[in-house]
């Protein structure tokens, strides 16, 4: 039943890691040196794309928006982080909490659908090589971006509408360092049956169903590789994917430690570490992940800098 007699609160309170007083200066450092390199390294992967054709192809240009999105989906919450740490204050608004739970949402959502796309771009190039620049076809590559970027846009704002019809009366602590949706609905005096019902339906088409599509992809690049007869073969195909499993594996257990687990293991210390892995540290080692494992990139990557350092002097 809806509280009465409360006043509509217009601020909430992020703890985040408000609890590790000590730590405050060491926590400030590591965000900031995260955020900036995640920033650098996937600015340079843009950059490196962009600028020599030989890469404009269809598995970097799914990395490309991989690295968009992975300069996206931090900015939506490490900066308000840092600036909290740094003036010693847990306020944000309630307009800027909602945008923040949007944003988050729709690049983390964006995420997931760039691994799924990318999963199937590998299965497509392993299993079927010799078909492949015809079933990758650039018409194919836009719709793969651009219907999930429409549903990573539509089904966040469903989402923040829906929790702007909520009233929250006298409790605004969020015990952690973001507006996360899972964080918010305790907190409302209103009936929020039916928004736990949105994130359960969201939590299994959003995530759920791009993951298990992840899994059967490389069950049957997997099945394809073990017939290759060469175990020089083998070993290239496999490092093919390699990178990208790496990704997958960090960012799906994130998520499943966050969103999938029981109630009974949730605590707001071990909420927050794993959505620091899928915010902050996930984005930072998607440009190491693929520019190490991947010759072209490199050599790109090294001929972008020394262009840029010849040209600045």
């Amino acid at each position: 039943m809806e509280k009465k007699n409360q006043t509509n609160i217009s601020e909430f309170l992020l703890l985040g890691f408000s609890s590790w007083q000590q730590q405050q200066v060491l926590l400030f450092a590591l965000f900031l040196c995260l955020y900036l390199t995640g920033l650098f390294g996937n600015l340079l992967i843009l950059l490196a794309i962009g600028s020599d054709h030989c890469l404009h192809t269809p598995m970097y240009f799914f990395l490309a928006n991989l690295s968009l999105v992975d300069l996206c989906l931090p900015s939506a919450t490490v900066p308000k982080m840092l600036l909290n740490i740094q003036t010693q204050t847990q306020t944000i608004s309630y307009p800027g909490c909602l945008a923040q739970m949007y944003f988050s949402m729709m690049f983390a959502n964006m995420d997931n659908f760039l691994l799924t796309v990318m999963a199937y771009d590998r299965y497509v190039a392993i299993c079927h090589p010799l078909h492949y620049s015809t079933i990758m076809a650039p018409r194919l590559c836009a719709s793969l971006v651009a219907v999930p970027w429409v549903i990573a846009i539509l089904n966040p704002l469903l989402h923040t509408l829906m929790m702007a019809h909520l009233h929250f009366c006298s409790d605004n602590v969020i015990h952690h360092f973001f507006c996360d949706i899972n964080s918010l609905l305790p907190l409302s005096c209103s009936d929020t049956s039916l928004n736990q019902l949105s994130v359960l339906a969201t939590v299994g088409l959003i995530f759920v169903v791009p993951s298990v599509c992840i899994l059967v992809s490389y069950v049957l690049i997997v099945s394809a590789v073990m017939k290759v007869p060469s175990a020089q073969g083998k070993l290239k195909a496999f490092s093919t994917c390699g990178s990208h499993l790496a990704l997958v594996i960090l960012f799906y257990g994130a998520i499943t430690g966050v969103y999938m687990s029981p109630l009974s293991n949730h605590s707001a210390e071990k909420d927050s570490a794993a959505s620091v892995i899928f915010m902050a540290v996930a984005p930072v080692l998607n440009p190491f992940i693929y520019s190490l494992r991947n010759n072209e990139l490199k050599e790109t990557l090294k001929k972008t800098l020394s262009y840029r350092k010849i040209f600045s002097q």
